[in-house]
């Protein structure tokens, strides 16, 4: 295999790993479902659900704890998704530096 052809492999893997990210959607709570976010592969929020029951003036505070964890959940499944992708792209090639 010559070097343009090894080349071109990894820029068609590339434009799957690309097409794959933008199509991946990944959903996390906190606070038991209180708070819902949808994130896609390149972590990107999609949406942000807060039950309406958790909304008080009291505990702004608790809210905003809710949101930053399920946005940090959400970020922690991309993580998973794309090392789950890339290593069925790189038939379980394991490269220094890669999970």
């Amino acid at each position: 295999m010559n070097i343009q052809e090894m080349m071109m492999q990894a820029q068609q893997m590339q434009a799957r790993l690309q097409k794959q990210m933008s199509e991946t959607r990944v959903e996390a709570t906190a606070g038991g479902g209180m708070v819902t976010v949808v994130m896609n592969g390149a972590k990107q929020l999609k949406s942000l659900t807060i039950d309406p029951d958790v909304v008080s003036k009291e505990d702004l505070e608790m809210l905003q704890d809710l949101i930053l964890a399920a946005v940090n959940d959400a970020h922690r499944k991309v993580d998973e998704a794309m090392a789950e992708q890339m290593g069925g792209m790189m038939g379980g090639l394991k490269l220094p530096g890669m999970p």
